[in-house]
Parts: C-alpha cells; structure tokens; sequence
C-alpha cells in the first residue's frame, strides 16, 4: 500500500491558488500569483525536499498536471529531474492530451482510480497544488500525510485546500519548524473522529 502524501504552499487564510508565479492560475480573476516566491528560501526548500523524497510518482488534478507540464520539462537540475522522470497518475475528462509522461489517467472514477493506484504498490505518491482532488483525497480518506507549507500573507480570495467536503475529523502533528523567512512547515497525520467538549 503506497502513502499519499500531500504536499501544499498555502497562505495564513487558506489560500493554495498560484503560489509560484505571477501567470501560473489566473482562474476567477486571481492575480497575487507568485505570493510564496518573497518567502521561500533555502529552508523552505530543504523541507519541500524532505517531505518529497526521491523514487516518487505524482499524482495530480488536470489543472496542476498541466501547470507542471508547461514548466518543469523546460527545467534543469534535481527536481527538474525528479518531477519529470516521475510517473504521473492524473484526474481528467481528457486523457487522449496527456502529453508530459510517463504519464496514466484515473480513469472516470477518481476514487476507484486512487484506489487502484494506491493498493497497487511502489513508490510514494506526492500530490501538488490541486485544490479540487486535495479535498476529495481528504473526504475519501485516502490521504496519509498533509505537508503545509504556511507563509505569513493574508490573500482574502483564491483556491483553498479545505472544503465543505471534508468531514470533521483530527489531524495529529508529527513535526513542525519554523524558517527565518517566517515559513512554518508542518507535517500531519490522520487521527480519527474528531471529538468535542467544553472548558
């Protein structure tokens, strides 16, 4: 059984949308693309590389897919070449244009694709950005590890990771450490039901 790991640059309020640069999800009209980039640092970095791991697939929404696809196979260096080496398992209505490989479509059935592919075996699977399959992986329970990334802006509007679709439930900290650039990476694990009282 493979883990899904999450991994996600997310803003103070929620916000995922567009953390990398300025033209990367312009969807709704949403122009603070690139907010991360004043706070990443070498820190930042050195965490990303950790929670990612190497000998990884990926497994993205169609939107996220297509964002990495217009960039990373124009990259060089490590993650260039972990990212483009690494297979891809996709959610998409489209998969005859899944050109940037190796590449496999879930099929119609999200779920019973992650499913599949997570009983199948093999290498972990990192899941980026994807603010419409991040929540389902949530709701399905098929997530084992929430990586956030959390820097010190506030956006107002844009894709979130959390939604109504999720159930309430708790997430215990595994581990968590703050950058100079005032980045907080933290590491989560599913934890049960979530429970309720009164002080």
């Amino acid at each position: 059984m493979r883990t899904i790991r999450i991994i996600e640059h997310i803003s103070l309020d929620g916000v995922i949308q567009a953390p990398g640069g300025p033209e990367e999800d312009l969807t709704n009209g949403f122009d603070y693309g690139g907010w991360a980039f004043p706070h990443h640092g070498d820190e930042a970095g050195g965490a990303i590389d950790a929670a990612q791991g190497v000998g990884f697939d990926l497994l993205l929404g169609r939107t996220t897919y297509d964002i990495f696809a217009g960039y990373w196979p124009k990259q060089t260096g490590p993650m260039a070449d972990s990212l483009n080496g690494a297979r891809k398992f996709v959610a998409t209505h489209r998969p005859d244009s899944l050109a940037w490989g190796p590449v496999e479509s879930l099929g119609a059935d999200i779920v019973a694709g992650i499913r599949r592919v997570k009983g199948a075996g093999g290498p972990d699977l990192i899941v980026w950005g994807s603010s419409t399959l991040t929540p389902l992986l949530i709701a399905e329970g098929l997530a084992d590890e929430v990586v956030l990334l959390v820097f010190p802006v506030l956006i107002g509007r844009g894709k979130r990771i959390f939604s109504d679709l999720v159930q309430p439930s708790e997430l215990k900290l595994a581990d968590s450490r703050a950058t100079p650039s005032g980045v907080v990476v933290s590491t989560y694990k599913p934890a049960g039901a979530m429970r309720t009282g009164s002080f």
